[in-house]
């Protein structure tokens, strides 16, 4: 075990000094290290320098059976591949056995979204009656209604909607530009902000922003996700939440009411329709859960 333990420092100096990784990432390597050398030693009277594909497959199975976490599953199999990678740019070994074992597949996390009745209790939370929170209601109705990222909000400049046509044009990443249709609701609030607030904002100064503070100023996306918060919590709505709550509320509410993916898709901006169809997972796992409430025989 002294030949295990010794490999395993040999290592951690060397990620030390090559990669320069934090105390608590090398504490956890000698960690993970540490474990799958004993298990080795215990179940096949092997050290890691001679262990084989199969007894490391042995050791997956054994923590699958102990239900740990796939991602946490996954680390762990990094962790050992850098180590016989290690061992044989040090020629320690003449083949990785770590090599040809498949990472487990990781679930994406579902976004965080709200449910259409908080939606409507946020929405309703901005104060129309001073210029702040008839600014901040034509922001939440937008962002509800078109899915824009936060980025995209707090960057539109009065030239890029057509209220006419009732679309935006919106700047996307890679400069990727898309035209997203409003609704009349959010025309509505934009039309009585642009009206009544914005000229009170700014007060004769000048702004590219669409949406100003009083400083005549665009708003930061850390402003706008304090606003955000605010409300929240004086909607009651307690939820973990995130600047794009309102874009992740729009796609999961579209697809709920049986928006095609790939529209979805033009809608958000998304290069790649792989990305949109977290949401898909979302409709699916409401759908059981109705299901299951309301089915007899579920």
């Amino acid at each position: 075990m002294q030949d295990n333990q010794s490999l395993i420092e040999q290592f951690i100096d060397t990620l030390w000094m090559e990669r320069g990784l934090s105390k608590n990432t090398l504490a956890a390597y000698q960690t993970d290290l540490t474990k799958v050398a004993n298990w080795l030693f215990q179940e096949h009277n092997k050290t890691l320098l001679l262990a084989k594909r199969e007894n490391l497959l042995d050791y997956f199975a054994f923590l699958a059976k102990s239900k740990l976490s796939a991602r946490s599953s996954a680390r762990k199999l990094s962790c050992l591949r850098q180590f016989y990678q290690n061992c044989l740019l040090n020629d320690q070994i003449d083949m990785d056995p770590s090599a040809l074992i498949e990472s487990p597949k990781l679930a994406k996390p579902l976004p965080k979204s709200l449910t259409e009745n908080e939606v409507i209790l946020l929405l309703e939370m901005p104060d129309t009656d001073n210029p702040e929170g008839l600014r901040d209601k034509a922001m939440f109705e937008l962002l509800y209604a078109t899915g824009l990222r936060v980025s995209e909000l707090i960057t539109l400049r009065p030239d890029q909607l057509s209220l006419i046509q009732g679309v935006v044009r919106v700047i996307g990443k890679g400069n990727k530009e898309r035209l997203v249709p409003m609704g009349e609701v959010a025309i509505n609030w934009i039309e009585q902000f642009i009206a009544i607030s914005r000229p009170e904002l700014l007060k004769n100064q000048s702004c590219n922003a669409l949406f100003p503070t009083r400083r005549g100023a665009g708003m930061s996306r850390q402003a706008f996700w304090y606003r955000v918060k605010k409300y929240a919590s004086e909607a009651g709505i307690h939820k973990h939440l995130s600047p794009h709550t309102l874009r992740h509320a729009f796609a999961t509410h579209l697809v709920n009411h049986g928006a095609d993916l790939r529209v979805v898709q033009m809608l958000l901006g998304h290069s790649d329709l792989s990305t949109t169809q977290i949401y898909a997972h979302i409709a699916n796992a409401r759908m059981q859960l109705l299901h299951q409430i309301h089915h007899p025989r579920a």
